[in-house]
């Protein structure tokens, strides 16, 4: 019977010392510890998957849309929105509308940003291929095609149209989108912040040549968080980081 004992207590201690092996094993390599990934589980920025979303895939949260990247002809995306935030139209317009993800990330930047200080407006969201028409006509007729081929897309060719873009600015403020707005304090919040809800400001200074437009610290480019990030940390627009 002590020889039962004897051998059962060793088979209980081999157990034991096996499941604390296998635990240290398995803290040694967990994200969380090796530091491999950030707060958010996501991987960092050695580890990034730039695969993640197709870039090329009409309604793709990481979809290209630029002046080389046309959209389908007539394209319109599958599901959009009217956000819970203040509208510079009337909510019964599509112009108000944006992708459901961008619509929910909308809103919380919106109140982030009133609960920092500075009440935002939705100036413009999607737009259809025949209202780019007109707007980039009307541009053309006032400025010259040059001059509004640097901050008017040609029809078909706007990310307003996937409706994963959205102009803002200040509630009563006229609503004027200048560049100058990058220099105030809420376009300085917007710049330093709107990553942390999924967008970037699409259209970076002294990167002109890259994007095909004028900085605009008003036009905000849904992504989500993860990409948005990533842009923010390395000072780069899509272009760019996907090395087109």
């Amino acid at each position: 019977m002590k020889n039962r004992h004897r051998v059962a207590f060793m088979v209980v201690l081999a157990i034991f010392a096996a499941t604390i092996l296998f635990v240290r094993h398995e803290d040694a390599s967990s994200p969380q510890q090796s530091g491999n990934k950030s707060q958010s589980g996501q991987l960092g920025t050695a580890g990034f998957r730039k695969d993640a979303y197709s870039i090329d895939t009409p309604g793709s949260p990481w979809w290209i849309v630029n002046k080389k990247r046309s959209l389908p002809n007539g394209y319109t995306p599958a599901d959009v929105t009217v956000p819970s935030v203040r509208l510079r139209q009337s909510a019964a317009s599509d112009e108000m509308k944006l992708s459901t993800p961008a619509a929910k990330s909308a809103e919380a930047l919106f109140a982030a940003a009133k609960e920092a200080g500075y009440s935002l407006m939705l100036a413009s969201g999607y737009r259809s291929q025949a209202l780019q028409n007109v707007l980039y006509n009307g541009y053309v007729a006032k400025d010259g095609q040059a001059a509004a081929d640097r901050y008017s897309a040609k029809p078909g060719t706007s990310e307003h149209q996937t409706g994963l873009a959205m102009d803002v600015c200040l509630a009563n403020s006229g609503c004027s989108l200048e560049q100058a707005f990058g220099d105030t304090p809420a376009g300085k919040w917007i710049a330093a912040n709107a990553h942390k809800y999924g967008f970037i400001v699409r259209y970076l200074p002294g990167k002109d040549a890259i994007t095909g437009y004028e900085y605009e610290p008003w036009h905000l480019r849904y992504v989500g968080i993860e990409l948005a990030t990533e842009l923010q940390r390395n000072n780069k627009t899509m272009e760019e980081f996907f090395g087109l």
